[in-house]
């Protein structure tokens, strides 16, 4: 038996996933504000922020999902397949732009990977029993990996790592974690996976390299990427992933960090307590990211040990604010936005990766130039919003902002109808 939503959590989700709609779909990649970016490296941003909030967010919700521990063979298969869902839906956004079929192109093409798109997301998204839900994640994964080592060219550089693949991982470890161990070995398991990373990352000479580092592309982490996922990394970094094998390991903690939190949560004490608790604990935690930084720096794309103490430590003091507010002061005036965004983040995170691929893949005539085409993202921006601002990086922000003024009238449409999307 579940018990009730925390408003707090709901509402942190949605400005948690509201801000990665904003950062993910500048209306220009060109002229974007430096917090809207990521760290070029070292340091933290707003941008570098969102990912570690939402395992944060996850861990936390894992034990208020499960309030009474039960282990069985059924409660591991539901844990396992909605880990393998997520985990095949975060593939999908990569499989996306690479499907062919028949030979065919432009808007033929986009109508059959449109098709793909809506059964994929049902069968991995869908109402099912367990065992349709087990065959249909089993099925998906197997189909990705099949392509993607089958040797046919459209698929053969194909990303197989990303962020709900990393979740997914996370969610795995962490309600097994919460399910069969004490709190104490939860956080024993913590403090080994930081101090495990920390030192693999600057003690174990690089293969081929030389000496331990943290540069671009030279890392310990990185070169595990490019013997492991060769061909299937992120297209911007080409020889490692920002979310690789290596570097999943210690984002493990930002989920066993968050069910910490959670297990405050469910405990049977004043509410007032509750929040001092979490932001004590939020206050530790940053400080002692911080410290850690001057050995260890801050990196979102290594997934530092310091970065993941102090995400955790902003994260866990935010929710304690949003708790204070909402939950004991039962202030929820200006929080129904971000409510609305947050019960419903799935479907959100999965067709707002969709839809720009789709609208990149329809060319229409370019009004300034007649003998060149435009795709229709761009023809939106460029001759919809642009015109309106005389500074491009306040008109691409009008486009991020655009985009999430419609997000948001489809949400409330699923939250006024009680239709929440989940894996």
């Amino acid at each position: 038996m579940t018990r009730e939503r925390l408003i707090s959590l709901d509402v942190f989700r949605g400005l948690t996933i509201l801000l990665m709609t904003i950062v993910n779909n500048p209306g220009d990649w060109g002229h974007v504000y430096a917090p809207l970016l990521h760290s070029e490296w070292h340091g933290c941003t707003p941008t570098d922020l969102v990912f570690p909030f939402f395992i944060f967010i996850m861990g936390v919700a894992v034990p208020l999902a499960m309030p009474t521990k039960s282990w069985d063979d059924t409660t591991f298969n539901k844990i396992l397949v909605r880990s393998l869902r997520m985990f095949c839906l975060g593939i999908f956004f990569n499989f996306f732009a690479k499907i062919q079929l028949f030979g065919l192109d432009g808007i033929p093409l986009l109508i059959s990977r449109l098709i793909i798109t809506i059964v994929v997301g049902y069968a991995l998204m869908g109402n099912f029993s367990s065992k349709v839900k087990n065959i249909l994640a089993f099925s998906v994964l197997f189909i990705y990996l099949f392509l993607a080592y089958s040797g046919i060219e459209a698929y053969q550089s194909v990303r197989l790592p990303g962020v709900l693949q990393r979740i997914g991982i996370v969610y795995f470890v962490v309600s097994l974690l919460y399910l069969k161990t004490s709190k104490k070995t939860q956080i024993i398991t913590g403090v080994i996976l930081l101090l495990t990373y920390w030192a693999i990352m600057t003690l174990i000479p690089v293969p081929g390299i030389g000496e331990a580092n943290l540069e671009k592309g030279t890392n310990l982490a990185s070169w595990l990427d490019s013997v492991l996922l060769k061909g299937h990394m992120y297209r911007e970094t080409i020889t490692w992933d920002p979310e690789g094998i290596l570097s999943t390991l210690p984002s493990i903690v930002n989920g066993i960090i968050g069910l910490l939190i959670g297990l405050i949560l469910q405990r049977e004490i004043p509410k007032t307590q509750k929040a001092s608790k979490i932001a004590i604990a939020g206050v530790a935690l940053i400080i002692a990211g911080l410290i850690w930084s001057i050995v260890f720096p801050i990196n979102k794309s290594l997934w530092t040990s310091s970065y993941v103490l102090y995400t955790t430590g902003l994260a866990a003091t935010c929710l304690a604010i949003l708790y204070y507010i909402i939950d004991i002061a039962d202030y929820k005036k200006g929080f129904k936005l971000f409510l609305i965004w947050g019960v419903n983040p799935m479907i959100v995170f999965f067709f707002s990766q969709i839809i720009p691929q789709a609208l990149v893949m329809v060319q229409l005539k370019n009004p300034e130039n007649p003998e060149t085409q435009i795709n229709l993202l761009n023809y939106l921006y460029h001759f919809g919003i642009a015109p309106f601002f005389s500074d491009p990086k306040m008109a691409s922000l009008a486009g991020a902002l655009v985009y999430v003024g419609i997000w948001s009238f489809i949400l409330w449409g699923f939250y006024k109808n009680k239709l929440i999307f989940k894996v």
